[in-house]
C-alpha cells in the first residue's frame, strides 16, 4: 500500500507572496526614498487586485527601518493584501515638519499610480504606523488630499486612504512637548526643534509646530473621515496610554467611526505584540476595508 501523500497544487497562488525589495518612489530635496513591497503572488495575466496597507514604523521622525516588521508584514501579505512599507526624510537632517507627512502622502500617490504593476485596489488604502509611524497615519487620516501637504510628485492621484490603523502614536505633542522641556535633555531638545526648524527659545512658533502634528488638535466635526483603530499598551513608558485614550474619546464625541484595543502591562514596543494582536487588526481590515 502507497504512503506516498497527495496535496493539491495551487494554480491560483493563494496564500503565498512575493517580495519587491527596495523600491525608489521619491527624491524630495536630493534625498533617495525607498520602500519594501509584499504583495500576494499573481500568475500571468492575472487581473486581480488587492487592497493596499501602508506601513509607517516608527522613528522619532528620524529614519524608519523599513525592515522592521517585514517578518510580520508579510503575512498581511499572504493573507491578500498589498503590503509597502515606506521611509521619510529624517528631521535631524534638516527637514523639519511637514516632510515626514509629505513623503508618506508622496509614497501612497506613488502606489496609485503603479496600482496595476502592484495589482492595488487604489480605492481601499489603509494607513497602518508605529509611534511616530502611528502619529504618521492619523495625520494621514485626519488630512486626506490637503493641498497643503501635496507635493509635485504625482500630484495628479490622491493620498486619501480609507482606514487607519494606529499604535501607541503621540495625540498631543503640545502636552508631550511640555512635558519633555528639559535644558538638561539635549538629545529631546534637539528633536522638537529640529522637527519645529526653528530655535527652541522661539517657544509660541514651537508650539504652534507641535499643535499642527498633533491629530488631537486636528480632529473636526463633521468631516468625510475613515474608520480608526487606536491600539496602545497602558505601560508605555513613552507615549503615554493618556494619549491614545483622548484621541478615541475625541472621535467618539464626534460621532466617527473609531475602535480601540489596550494590551495591559504592554511598553512600547516588545511584548506590545503578539499573534493575537496581528489577527485583530487583520480581522478589523478585513471588516473595514
Amino acid at each position: 500500500m502507497s504512503n506516498v501523500r497527495r496535496i493539491p497544487n495551487n494554480p491560483s497562488l493563494t496564500g503565498l507572496a512575493r517580495f519587491y525589495k527596495d523600491v525608489k518612489f521619491a527624491s524630495p530635496k536630493g534625498v533617495d526614498l525607498y520602500m519594501q513591497i509584499m504583495a500576494p503572488w499573481f500568475t500571468e495575466n492575472d487581473e486581480r487586485t488587492y487592497p493596499l496597507i501602508v506601513f509607517i514604523q516608527g522613528s522619532g521622525w528620524t529614519f524608519p527601518d523599513v525592515n522592521y516588521e517585514i517578518p510580520q508584514l508579510s503575512g498581511y501579505a499572504q493573507a491578500g493584501y498589498v503590503v509597502a512599507t515606506v521611509t521619510h526624510r529624517n528631521c535631524l537632517d534638516g527637514h523639519p515638519w511637514p516632510a515626514f507627512l509629505q513623503d508618506v502622502k508622496t509614497a501612497i500617490r506613488f502606489l496609485r499610480a503603479h496600482s496595476e504593476e502592484y495589482h492595488i485596489n487604489p480605492d481601499k488604502v489603509c494607513a497602518f504606523g508605529t509611534s511616530s509611524g502611528g502619529n504618521t497615519s492619523l495625520l494621514l487620516g485626519l488630512t486626506g488630499d490637503d493641498a497643503t501637504f501635496v507635493t509635485e510628485d504625482y500630484s495628479e492621484h490622491s493620498s486619501k486612504v480609507q482606514l487607519v490603523v494606529e499604535c501607541f502614536g503621540p495625540t498631543d505633542l503640545v502636552a508631550m512637548g511640555k512635558e519633555l522641556y528639559d535644558p538638561g535633555m539635549a538629545e529631546v531638545d534637539n528633536l522638537i526643534r529640529q522637527l519645529a526648524g526653528i530655535p527652541l527659545e522661539d517657544s509660541n512658533e514651537v508650539m504652534k509646530v507641535m499643535k499642527a502634528m498633533s491629530p488631537l488638535y486636528r480632529v473636526e466635526a463633521d468631516k468625510d473621515y475613515p474608520p480608526f483603530l487606536i491600539i496602545h499598551g497602558d505601560a508605555d513608558e513613552v507615549v503615554p496610554y493618556s494619549q491614545a485614550k483622548a484621541m478615541y474619546d475625541k472621535l467618539l464625541e464626534l460621532d466617527y467611526d473609531a475602535s480601540m484595543i489596550c494590551i495591559p502591562d504592554a511598553p512600547h514596543e516588545g511584548s506590545f505584540w503578539s499573534q493575537e494582536l496581528h489577527e485583530a487588526i487583520l480581522a478589523f481590515i478585513k471588516e473595514k476595508l
